[in-house]
C-alpha cells in the first residue's frame, strides 16, 4: 500500500487523525478487522485512535501502530448513553479527531450525537446488526443507516440497507470484509502448533474433527448442529464447538447442558479458548456454520476455505455468496437438522486424496475474492473521499487528505 502523509483541517504539518469505536475488543472478526483498519490508517501516516472499553486484544491496538482512548461504551441504560456522549465529545475535541468510523450499534447513539456535534463525519459499518425476531423482521437498525458513509460489507448486507433505508443508498458503499492471507495459509501452519491444539483440546489421534468456530449466540445455530449430530448415530467422529461468551456464560451452559441432554457428552465438546484459528482450522475434518439468521458475512465459511477445509453452510446470507462456487463447499437449507447432518457426513466421508486435490481450488477462490489487504485499502478510500467532501484543497503538490495514494 503506498500512502502519502495525512493533512489537516488545522495545520499543514499534522496527519488526519481517525478515531474506530467499539464497545469491547473481543477476539471476533469485526473487531480484529477494525483493528487492522486502524493499522492501515496508521501505516498510511494518520494518527490512528481505538476508542473502547478494553478486552482481550487490546495488546493488538498497540501492536498495530494504534493509540487507544478509554471508555465504558460498553455500559447500556438511558443515563450512561447520554454520559458517554459527554465523554466522547471531550476526547474528540482533545484529540482533534478528523474522522469516526463506528462498528457496533450498541454505543452507536452516544457517538452519532457526540460526532454531530462535534462536526465531524461518521461513518458506520453494516456487519450483522439488526433488529427484529425471524427473518422478515430483520432489518438494519437506525443507527446503521445514519452514518456520511455506510459501509457494508457485502452485497447482501447492502441490499438489506437499501430495502430498509431507501435515503441512504447514496451514503452506501460496499467493502467486502476480506481475511489475514498471510495468517489463513496452511502452508505456514507447523505440526507442533497443531499437536498443541489437539492436546490442550484432549483430541484422541485420528479420530475426525467437525469444528464448529463461532460466538456464543443463539443464532449461531449451536443447538441446531447438535441436533444434527445426534442424527449421525454411531459414525466415529469429535465435534468441538469453538467460541467465546458474548453476554456471559448462560447462553453456553444451556448448550453444555443440553449436550448431556442429548447423550452426546463423550462426542461433542466446548472450548472457548483459542489463540491459533489456523491450526484450529487446520485440525478439522468438516467446519461448520449453522447460523439460523443471514449474516452479512460469514467468515467461518471463508477462513475454512482458505485453509482448505470442507464447509457445511446455510444457503442463505452472504454465505451464498461466500461457498456458492467452492468444491469442498456444501450449501444446506437453514435451521433443518438432517440436511446438515447428511452434508457433515458427506465432508467426513472425503478421502484424503479427495481433499489434496480439492483443496488448491478452495483455497484459490478465497485468495482471489476476500483479501483483507484490499478490504483496508477500499476502506481508507472512504475515508478520502469523506474528507476531501469536508476539506478543500491547501494548494499543495498532491492530495493534502490523502490516506491512500492511486495505484
Amino acid at each position: 500500500m503506498r500512502s502519502l502523509l495525512l493533512g489537516s483541517r488545522r495545520r499543514a504539518d499534522k496527519p488526519v487523525t481517525i478515531l474506530q469505536v467499539l464497545p469491547r475488543l473481543l477476539p471476533g472478526g469485526v473487531e480484529r478487522d477494525a483493528i487492522g483498519i486502524a493499522g492501515a490508517v496508521a501505516d498510511a501516516g494518520g494518527t490512528s485512535l481505538v476508542a473502547t472499553a478494553g478486552g482481550p486484544l487490546i495488546t493488538e491496538v498497540y501492536r498495530v501502530g494504534a493509540r487507544p482512548v478509554f471508555l465504558p461504551l460498553d455500559q447500556a441504560g438511558t443515563l450512561m448513553r447520554y454520559q458517554n456522549v459527554g465523554r466522547l465529545l471531550r476526547a474528540l475535541q482533545k484529540e482533534h479527531v478528523d474522522l469516526v468510523h463506528l462498528h457496533s450499534r450498541l454505543s452507536g447513539w452516544s457517538v452519532m450525537t457526540a460526532a454531530q456535534r462535534a462536526g465531524c463525519p461518521l461513518v458506520t459499518g453494516l456487519n450483522s446488526h439488526y433488529v427484529g425476531d425471524g427473518d422478515s423482521g430483520r432489518r438494519p437498525t437506525a443507527v446503521t443507516a445514519a452514518g456520511d458513509r455506510v459501509l457494508a460489507v457485502s452485497d447482501f448486507a447492502a441490499e438489506q440497507l437499501a430495502g430498509a433505508y431507501p435515503a441512504a443508498i447514496e451514503r452506501l458503499r460496499i467493502v467486502d470484509r476480506g481475511i489475514d492471507l498471510q495468517r489463513f495459509d496452511p502452508e505456514k501452519v507447523t505440526a507442533e502448533r497443531m499437536v498443541g491444539l489437539a492436546r490442550q483440546w484432549r483430541l484422541v489421534d485420528g479420530r475426525p474433527l467437525v469444528l464448529m468456530p463461532a460466538r456464543f449466540l443463539p443464532f449461531k445455530g449451536h443447538r441446531l448442529l447438535l441436533e444434527a449430530v445426534s442424527l449421525l448415530g454411531e459414525r466415529d467422529f469429535h465435534c468441538l464447538l469453538l467460541g467465546f461468551d458474548v453476554d456471559g456464560p448462560a447462553y453456553r451452559r444451556e448448550i453444555e447442558a443440553l449436550i448431556g441432554r442429548l447423550g452426546l457428552y463423550e462426542r461433542v465438546h466446548v472450548a472457548t479458548d483459542c489463540n491459533d484459528m489456523s491450526a484450529a482450522y487446520m485440525l478439522a475434518d468438516v467446519v461448520v456454520s449453522a447460523a439460523t439468521l443471514p449474516e452479512g458475512f460469514a467468515r467461518t465459511v471463508v477462513e475454512a476455505q482458505a485453509m482448505g477445509r470442507p464447509v457445511v453452510a446455510p444457503a442463505h446470507g452472504d454465505a451464498l455468496h461466500q461457498a456458492g462456487h467452492g468444491k469442498m463447499a456444501w450449501l444446506v437449507p437453514p435451521s433443518e437438522p438432517a440436511p446438515l447432518a447428511r452434508a457433515i457426513a458427506e465432508g467426513l466421508a472425503l478421502s484424503p486424496q479427495e481433499r489434496r486435490l480439492l483443496a488448491p481450488h478452495a483455497i484459490a477462490l478465497v485468495r482471489a475474492r476476500f483479501s483483507q489487504h484490499l478490504m483496508r485499502r477500499q476502506t481508507l478510500q472512504v475515508y478520502d473521499e469523506l474528507l476531501k467532501s469536508r476539506q478543500p484543497a491547501r494548494g499543495r503538490s498532491g492530495d493534502p487528505t490523502a490516506l491512500v495514494s492511486s495505484p
